[in-house]
């Protein structure tokens, strides 16, 4: 054979094992990356719908094999820390539930004697008076807990009805009629003839009604300015409790509806708060399949929205 085909036959061989090597490099590298899509997706499905799957990788490249186990490993641990909190969780709600019920019942024989010997006349009645009004303030910021730890607990019983809207807001402007008297207030009305019907609870509704309106008598009482109006569109319901307060500052917006949040404005005796009223009424609404939203502007408007589903017969 002659030494030009030889050489020829050689280089062919060359070319071809080197076209051979890359295509398996380009294989290879495809494959790796196929892969490491593979378990970026599964991962960000794990994430996005926040489930305990782990991810699976069908490969025989150890390296790959180890990235599994390791985010493997993190995802266990994320599971761990998850259960430790809804455990921690759970056990603080039923403390919570627990406690209240075992302080209410003393407070409340207590209360029975005060009221006792407050009909019989006692020397002492202003100083019962005083000791029967602070048993009666510990009785509801108990009753508060007691909600709170409920609702959290997921042991509030909603019963979805179709409520007059129209009707609930003038029975509770009612209830603070006297009040609102006593202490000068302007109370705008703004009701429309026509009945707006909601699903709701009905006594859901009275409590969130009624923490909204003290909330705007005692923190907008500089103001000396109520106003309650109804609106509604195609789907939902709006309940606006409006004053002219000194308002809530932008950087306690996000934070007005936090358990136990009080402003510094709590600590005056006269506005007294416990900052369980608005973290309430915004939970009941929730449970509603509501809301209840906030704008404020300081000295100028503040508005609790409560956003209710429109009644329909599926509810």
């Amino acid at each position: 054979m002659r030494a030009d085909t030889v050489i020829f036959l050689l280089s062919l061989c060359i070319v071809l094992l080197v076209m051979i090597v890359i295509y398996q490099r380009f294989c290879f590298r495809t494959g790796i990356q196929a892969k490491l899509k593979e378990i970026s997706k599964k991962l960000e499905c794990i994430l996005d719908t926040n489930s305990d799957e782990e991810i699976m990788v069908f490969t025989d490249d150890r390296v790959l094999q180890g990235l599994a186990a390791q985010i493997n490993r993190l995802l266990e641990s994320r599971r761990k820390a998850k259960a430790d909190y809804r455990r921690s969780q759970i056990a603080s709600k039923k403390m919570l539930s627990n406690v209240s019920h075992d302080i209410k019942t003393p407070m409340t024989v207590i209360l029975g004697y005060l009221e006792i010997i407050r009909l019989n006349g006692d020397p002492a009645q202003e100083m019962l008076l005083k000791v029967e009004a602070k048993a009666q303030r510990v009785m509801e910021l108990i009753g508060q807990f007691f909600t709170l730890a409920k609702l959290e607990a997921g042991d509030m019983n909603m019963e979805l009805s179709r409520v007059n809207i129209n009707e609930a807001c003038r029975e509770n402007i009612l209830d603070f009629y006297e009040l609102l008297s006593q202490r000068e207030f302007t109370v705008d009305i703004d009701i429309p003839e026509q009945t707006i019907y909601a699903g709701a609870d009905r006594e859901a509704l009275q409590r969130i009604m009624f923490n909204l309106i003290s909330n705007a008598v005692r923190y907008g009482a500089d103001g000396k300015y109520l106003g309650v109006s109804l609106r509604t569109d195609r789907t939902k319901v709006y309940i606006d409790i409006t004053d002219r307060g000194h308002g809530i500052s932008p950087e306690y917006a996000d934070t007005v509806f936090e358990r136990l949040f009080t402003m510094e404005d709590s600590r005056n005796s006269q506005m007294q708060g416990n900052g369980l009223g608005l973290t309430i009424a915004k939970n009941l609404a929730m449970q509603m399949g509501g809301d209840i939203t906030l704008e404020s502007q300081p000295h100028i408007r503040t508005v609790f929205t409560v956003i209710l589903k429109k009644y329909s017969i599926k509810l």
